[in-house]
């Protein structure tokens, strides 16, 4: 007899870093037979960025049902951080999540949440909905989530005032206080204090599927599973890792190639540097000017997405006099987008400069290619620490904590990861990371057998994904 199919609605937050992530995961589980629906929060007051995306899921995805939540203006309202405008608005679509899950005419199998969704576990429960979370970045972050409330509660004062402090975690390298999201620096914030709250409740979902894959964080998997992020007693959620979820840039119908593409076209193999920081990775004058004098000096071909926090980007203002005639040629500057996951693929490009974004790490790991890791916000320092210190793919540029990081330090890091032995061994690095990536999507791999065992679990009281959950020690 055939199996029922399986139904499950996936509730992402409304940022273009979550939404895209979670729409992977709703082709992921369309293509093994799950009928999906994609929930999304629709603010009457969210921005063109935000807007922009809404209408290309609903335009992009055929086979997945999309259905908007409508959300209270909050016009008139202040939020002392922009994520406690997410937070608010989220909190303010759960009538509207409630309605909509009453609405199916039989119950849904799963509830996905995004990480900040984490007050529909509230709406789940209530209905007697099985919910799990999706989050979309590290593995190795997840660890550190799940230890915060501890952490936060029992350092003698809030991270933004410990600096340099190296803080323990377990499963991942150590990090420094002044590295933690910005979110959490001030425990005593209404920010610090909601984040540090969400922190807490992450273990109360049946499980969490992770936008990462086994081989790549072992350690951090190990210790999550093992028990050794939570407190004594508390059980822990089942972990599904089932990425890497990334867009893979290939190109639409009727979708013209970039320009910059034909350039690369022209270029030696791996002789390329790529320097993009995401939607959000906006630069001073005066570090772009550092920027461009590093780069030109390295001797470097480059491939440079140019963002100002001036808005505007007028590359002649914005780049030292002279930059773009001397370098015509070796670099290829375009004013705020390329399109990096096809860049990232392209055999020309051999580093890459980057904010540490999880989904642009992935696709830099997807394409064996190695970074050169420049943290900007959120938990893209977290990131850093992981990519260099645990995984070794990457080199972080010193300064990227102050208020410049100095041409002759992006220099020295092109350089070393272009020309020398520790470079040729990032490279090495990078191609068997690229290797294990596309092992782990592969049918029978470990993020397609994760996919499965989730599936397998729907319906069931199996809350755990087996022997990994016996308790280990480092």
């Amino acid at each position: 007899m055939a199996m029922a199919e399986k139904t499950v609605l996936l509730y992402p937050c409304p940022a273009v870093g979550h939404l895209n992530p979670m729409v992977q995961l709703a082709e992921a589980l369309v293509r093994r037979g799950v009928s999906v629906t994609l929930a999304v929060a629709d603010p009457p007051d969210k921005g063109a960025v935000l807007a922009g995306a809404i209408a290309r899921i609903a335009a992009a995805c055929p086979s997945i049902g999309v259905r908007f939540l409508p959300i209270p203006s909050c016009e008139g309202k202040t939020y002392s951080h922009p994520v406690m405008w997410i937070v608010d608005a989220l909190r303010l679509a759960n009538p509207a999540l409630r309605k909509l899950l009453r609405s199916f005419p039989s119950a849904v199998d799963a509830l996905v949440v995004d990480m900040f969704c984490i007050d529909a576990l509230d709406v789940a429960a209530e209905l007697a909905v099985p919910a799990y979370m999706f989050y979309p970045s590290a593995a190795s972050d997840l660890a550190i989530y799940l230890q915060v409330p501890h952490v936060a509660r029992s350092a003698p004062s809030s991270f933004k005032d410990m600096a340099d402090t190296v803080l323990s975690f377990s499963g991942v390298p150590t990090i420094r206080a002044l590295d933690m999201p910005d979110t959490m620096q001030d425990r005593e914030s209404d920010v610090g204090t909601t984040r540090i709250h969400h922190c807490s409740r992450m273990a109360e979902a049946r499980g969490i599927l992770v936008n990462s894959f086994d081989w790549l964080e072992t350690r951090a998997l190990k210790a999550i599973r093992g028990g050794l992020c939570l407190p004594t007693g508390r059980s822990v959620p089942a972990i599904y890792c089932v990425g890497p979820l990334v867009d893979g840039g290939k190109l639409k119908e009727n979708d013209a190639r970039h320009e910059c593409l034909d350039w690369l076209d022209r270029q030696p193999k791996q002789s390329v540097v790529f320097l993009c920081f995401g939607s959000r990775g906006t630069f001073s004058v005066s570090q772009l000017s550092e920027m461009a004098r590093g780069i030109e000096n390295s001797g470097h071909r480059f491939l440079w997405a140019v963002r100002s926090n001036l808005g505007e980007v007028d590359l002649e203002a914005l780049l030292p006099e002279g930059f773009l005639e001397r370098t015509q040629g070796r670099g290829f500057v375009v004013k705020n987008w390329a399109p990096q996951s096809a860049v990232l693929q392209h055999g020309a490009v051999g580093a890459f400069v980057t904010h540490c974004g999880w989904n642009s790490s992935l696709e830099a790991i997807m394409s064996g290619v190695p970074m050169i890791c420049w943290p900007l916000y959120a938990e893209q320092r977290l990131n850093k620490a992981h990519l260099v210190e645990e995984m070794k793919l990457g080199v972080v540029v010193e300064g990227y904590d102050g208020e410049l990081v100095k041409a002759d330090e992006l220099e020295t890091k092109v350089r070393l990861v272009m020309e020398s032995e520790e470079g040729k061994r990032l490279r090495e690095r990078s191609a068997m990371a690229k290797e294990m990536a596309a092992d782990a999507v592969e049918d029978g791999g470990s993020s397609d057998m994760a996919f499965a065992e989730f599936l397998n679990n729907l319906g069931t009281n199996n809350v755990k994904s087996g022997p990994r959950d016996t308790p280990v020690h480092d």
